[in-house]
């Protein structure tokens, strides 16, 4: 029998979501692409950050909403590191902010995790054929004026630190974490107050959740 060596290679994808049934439900999806193969997956930013370390997919397919190094973060890191790596965000949130957050970070596709399953075979190819995809209602969101962004109205030190408050991680904890004092941290905490003109913790936190920097 002869051998087709004219098969092209498959398309390899990354996933990253911090909820397992929903990575394994977007797997399950994907293994019924003709031509796509999931050759690893992550929880966090973190994890997807070590594993582009060692591995070079074509797509990396990651959630925004995740414990540590949320997904923004992690689409500039592997835009600087990796910029031959297409990301896809595959998300519940299609707020301007979240959209154009992402964009401005480096992603090439958006669509929502409410999409039908077709529409994750036609982000992909997209993707791979002209560079971008950006399904219908996303475009939308595109094309809409939009407040402030966080990263206008904060430094990426201040968000870093709004987001481990919202997570209700105390000053000495999150000193811990970032190598910082906890004074200086507080610091950071009266800025950030002032800034945004808000007075409390629990006001903080209701800005990280419409920011979309933690799950409400």
């Amino acid at each position: 029998m002869m051998q087709n060596f004219n098969k092209p290679m498959p398309i390899q994808v990354v996933l990253a979501d911090d909820h397992d049934l929903v990575r394994s439900g977007i797997k399950a999806l994907l293994a019924t692409v003709d031509g796509v193969q999931v050759i690893a997956e992550a929880r966090n930013g973190q994890e997807l950050l070590a594993l582009l370390d060692s591995i070079k997919p074509d797509v990396v397919m990651t959630d925004i909403s995740m414990p540590g190094m949320d997904g923004i973060t992690a689409i500039g890191e592997i835009h600087a590191r990796h910029p031959d790596v297409r990301v896809i965000v595959l998300s519940m949130y299609d707020t301007v902010d979240f959209v154009k957050r992402a964009v401005a970070n480096g992603a090439c596709g958006y669509l929502m995790k409410d999409a039908p399953p077709f529409e994750l075979e036609q982000a992909l190819r997209s993707v791979m054929a002209t560079g971008s995809y950006f399904s219908a209602a996303v475009a939308q969101r595109l094309l809409q004026p939009s407040e402030p962004t966080v990263d206008d109205e904060l430094t990426q030190r201040q968000v870093e630190i709004l987001t481990l408050i919202a997570q209700g991680k105390s000053a000495k904890e999150i000193a811990y974490e970032l190598g910082l004092s906890p004074k200086t941290v507080d610091v950071h905490r009266a800025r950030i107050m002032e800034r945004l003109r808000l007075n409390d913790i629990a006001s903080l936190t209701r800005y990280a959740v419409r920011k979309g920097l933690v799950k409400a």
